[in-house]
């Protein structure tokens, strides 16, 4: 299945939720695609210990996931 995803938003919850989806669609083997515009291009300035966005981000790109910012 092909599987896309628009974040736009800083709030660091909405974006750890959407990054943990994007991972567990790879995990079961579909192609996704995770488009980043607006704050969410920023998504580093909110990452925090609670909200680990730049490792749940690398895991995504590692995993094959295809980032558009």
């Amino acid at each position: 299945m092909n599987i896309g995803l628009i974040c736009s938003t800083t709030d660091p919850e909405i974006l750890w939720n959407a990054f943990r989806f994007a991972n567990l669609c790879l995990e079961k083997m579909d192609d996704v695609k995770l488009f980043l515009h607006g704050g969410a291009v920023a998504y580093h300035e909110v990452d925090s210990p609670q909200y680990k966005l730049e490792e749940l981000l690398k895991t995504f790109t590692l995993s094959e996931g295809v980032l558009y910012c």
